[in-house]
Formats: C-alpha cells, sequence, structure tokens
C-alpha cells in the first residue's frame, strides 16, 4: 500500500523520482564508491518528509528503536545486513552485547530490542542483554506482550573489558542513545568495539552536525543527477546560548527563523509552489519529539508563554535546552485512509550498514501536514512498507509503489551516508582496536 499524495504539485518529485529511475546505475555505482570510503554506521532510521515537491530526511536517528515496526518479511533482509556490518567490525565476533534504554516499562520498545536480538543470533552471534539500570542487580526476565521474555542482566566491568557473568563479547551494541550522558561503565573500553560510538550519543551528538554533513552529500548527490539540491536538503540554521525560561537569545532565534523563512519563500517564488513557509525550532540534541515547535513568522517566537517556553525548555532525561536548530519545514502530503480515518503520513526508513533493510509510515490522524507527528504521547499505527526499497521497477510509473520507495530509499541512503560522515567528522582520535 503506497499512501495517495494530496496535492497537485506532484510533477517535480515525479521528475525526481524518474531521475532516480533513469540514473540507478550512475547512482548505485555513486553509492559504492562512497562507502568505499566512508565507513556506515551499524544501523539508522531516517525521518522522511514527502511534500509532493520535495522529498527530504528531518531527522536522522543512530539508535533506532522501530524495528518491531517492519514488516517480517524483511527478516531476512536484516539477518544479510546485519552479517556485513558484523563482518566490518570483527569477522570472529562469536558473541556481542546488546544494551537498551532503561524503557522497562515501555513493552512496545522492547519488542523492538527483542527483534534486534533475533536477527543479530540468526548471523551466528551468541547475544545477551546488558542494562544501565542501577535496579537490576541479578538476572531479571521481562515478559512481553507476545508471551515471549527477555533477560536483562546486569552488566560487569572488568579493566577495560565490559561484558555479564561468564560472557565476555568481542562487541558492545548501544540501542540507548545516551540522553543522559555516558555513564562510566561504558568508557575507556580500549579493547571492545562499542557501536554505534559513543559520540554518536545525544551527550554529545548535534543535530545541526549532521545535516551540516548532509548538506555536503547532498550537493555532491546533485550535481552526479542534475537536481536541485533543494528538492531533497531542508535549509537549516543553529542558535546556541539558548535559554527559554530567562527568554535568552529570543534575538537569535527570530532572526535566524526569518533569515531560513526567507530562504523559503525565494524558493517557493522560483517554483511557484503556494503552500505556507515554515520552519521546525528544536532541541539541536534529543529525540522523541520533545523540544520541537513549528513557526511561520518570527514574531512567534518573541514573548513565548510559559507553556511554550517549558515544553521547549527541556528534552529526554529531562536535560535543558541551551542550543537549537531552526529547520525547514516540509509538509507532509501523504495520506493513508478516508474520511474521519484519514491521517498525515510520514515514511521512516530502517537501514543496517549500508542497506535499506525496510520501514514503514507514522501515521497521525491529529496533525496536520506542517506539524510534527513524532509528538509524546502521540498514537500512531505503524504501516509496514509493502515492497522494499531496494527494487525499481522501470515497467511502472515513477510513482508507483516500488519506484517511489526507491525514491524514500536513495533520500535514506544519503542521510546514512552523511551520518558516517558526521561521526568521522566529530570522532575523537583512537587507534583500532583489534579482534577479541
Amino acid at each position: 500500500m503506497v499512501p495517495h499524495l494530496k496535492t497537485a504539485l506532484d510533477g517535480p518529485l515525479l521528475e525526481i523520482e524518474r531521475r532516480f529511475l533513469d540514473l540507478m546505475p550512475e547512482i548505485e555505482r555513486w553509492f559504492r564508491a562512497q562507502w568505499q570510503e566512508h565507513t556506515p554506521p551499524f544501523y539508522g532510521s531516517v525521518d522522511l518528509r514527502n511534500a509532493g515537491f520535495k522529498l527530504a530526511p528531518v531527522d536522522m536517528n543512530l539508535f533506532p528503536g522501530g524495528f518491531n515496526n517492519l514488516d517480517a518479511t524483511f527478516l531476512p533482509l536484516c539477518v544479510q545486513a546485519a552479517m556485513t556490518a558484523v563482518d566490518r567490525i570483527c569477522p570472529d565476533a562469536r558473541r556481542l552485547l546488546l544494551i537498551p534504554e532503561n524503557h522497562t516499562r515501555n513493552l512496545f520498545y522492547l519488542q523492538n530490542v527483542a527483534q534486534i536480538a533475533k536477527f543479530l543470533r540468526l548471523t551466528g552471534l551468541e547475544v545477551r542483554l546488558g542494562s544501565l539500570l542501577p535496579g537490576i542487580e541479578r538476572p531479571t526476565p521481562v515478559e512481553l506482550a507476545d508471551g515471549t521474555t527477555l533477560l536483562l542482566e546486569p552488566l560487569q566491568r572488568n579493566g577495560s573489558r565490559l561484558g555479564l557473568g561468564g560472557f565476555e563479547p568481542c562487541a558492545i551494541l548501544l540501542n540507548n542513545d545516551l540522553s543522559a550522558g555516558i555513564p562510566e561503565v561504558l568508557r575507556d573500553l580500549d579493547e571492545q568495539f562499542v557501536l554505534p560510538p559513543l559520540h554518536a550519543g545525544w551527550a554529545l551528538r548535534r543535530k545541526s552536525n549532521h545535516f551540516a554533513a548532509y548538506d555536503t552529500v547532498a550537493s555532491d548527490f546533485a550535481r552526479l543527477t542534475g537536481i536541485d539540491a533543494w528538492r531533497i536538503n531542508p535549509y537549516f540554521s543553529v542558535c546556541s546560548s539558548v535559554n527559554f525560561h530567562q527568554r535568552q537569545g529570543e534575538e537569535c532565534l527570530a532572526a535566524n527563523v526569518d533569515a531560513v523563512l526567507e530562504l523559503i519563500r525565494e524558493k517557493y517564488r522560483q517554483y511557484e509552489i503556494e503552500e505556507t513557509p515554515y520552519v521546525v525550532v528544536k532541541a539541536d540534541a534529543g529525540t522523541y519529539g520533545m523540544g520541537v515547535m513549528t513557526v511561520k513568522d518570527a514574531a512567534q517566537v518573541t514573548g513565548l508563554s510559559r507553556r511554550q517556553r517549558n515544553k521547549m525548555s527541556v528534552i529526554k532525561e529531562g536535560l535543558a535546552v541551551s542550543q537549537v536548530i531552526i529547520q525547514e519545514g516540509v509538509h507532509s502530503f501523504e495520506r493513508v485512509g478516508s474520511g474521519s480515518e484519514e491521517g498525515v503520513a510520514e515514511p521512516v526508513v530502517y537501514m543496517i550498514d549500508r542497506f535499506v533493510v525496510g520501514g514503514f509510515y507514522r501515521v497521525h490522524s491529529g496533525r496536520g501536514p506542517d506539524e510534527n507527528l513524532n509528538a509524546p504521547g502521540m498514537h500512531f499505527q505503524p504501516l509496514a512498507f509493502a515492497t522494499s526499497c531496494s527494487l525499481p521497477d522501470h515497467c511502472q510509473n515513477p510513482d508507483a509503489a516500488p519506484n517511489r520507495f526507491y525514491a524514500y530509499g536513495v533520500v535514506a541512503r544519503l542521510a546514512q551516508l552523511a551520518a558516517s560522515v558526521e561521526l568521522e567528522r566529530t570522532a575523537p582520535v583512537k587507534e583500532p582496536l583489534p579482534c577479541a
């Protein structure tokens, strides 16, 4: 199933999709060459927005938490891609320690952890789960909604290695985004691979660094394909030293909002787009859709109400927001359902290593095309992609399911490549690790 595009402005996007189809051999060769120069993150997920005239990423998550939303038919893709990812770091690996978030009460999230453990075990690895929760002092089973159980075990540090009782892994895979900071138990693990690396966590990572890297990648790709890079790349700017409670940084915020809006207006005039431009102001670190607001005029960010300032001032783990990214808002004109059941949809594409392994639609019936669908407390309906993002069909129209999903896969891989460049630019200098 492919959601319908509720806009008359689908001509330019169809043109891009057709361009991707026509240049598929060149595009795939270009990606292969890029991956010879850059190491992909172990895994990632990309939120895309499809405006009918623009298809662009708006968020890149390096600790994806929705593998349980993927269609079951994509499991073999996950296994094969994970084999490649494991071979890349340590071909002789036998044991892997998986460290999830501390959401032991979020059974939906734990289904994601179970799915990750499942495809990793199918690669031939022995996989066990270690918890950062101080309350986990002994092996603790957690029953899931499907009747299966996960066994969470207390971590044990032994010098510069981390493991569990009677279990010494070659590598440690984090499914914890480190929003609360980097725990001491994870620091200086000089004899083991930690994936993704610690600087990929929100304790150190910044969205603006990612989109600066994406700007470089998208520009190179646009030159290859002969498209306007703006079609796949959102404008953005950054404001530092922001304190919403004390109204500090409002002038910087208003000036940057106005500047980004003017850039968008110029493009809308160029392409005769009649939609209202908007930007999304969000915390430069963090996830779960926290610390986010939609703005259509610079005046909206001055004199915020107490409720608005409270909403913007903290993110996950109650951390204060001190820096924000002002990102071009990309409308989402894809919709699912009809009548009162109709909802705005945005694709979320999942990758392991350099491979697209599936995706789903985030759907929200209570939000508009210019609103954030990943909002705290939202109820969304995961809608599994009906086909993979890797098998375009030249015999069908550009907007046919295989071809639209291929376009999603291309843009998502650009974001994955940008994440690789981002992590290289921000990495601390360390010696390579030997395999255990």
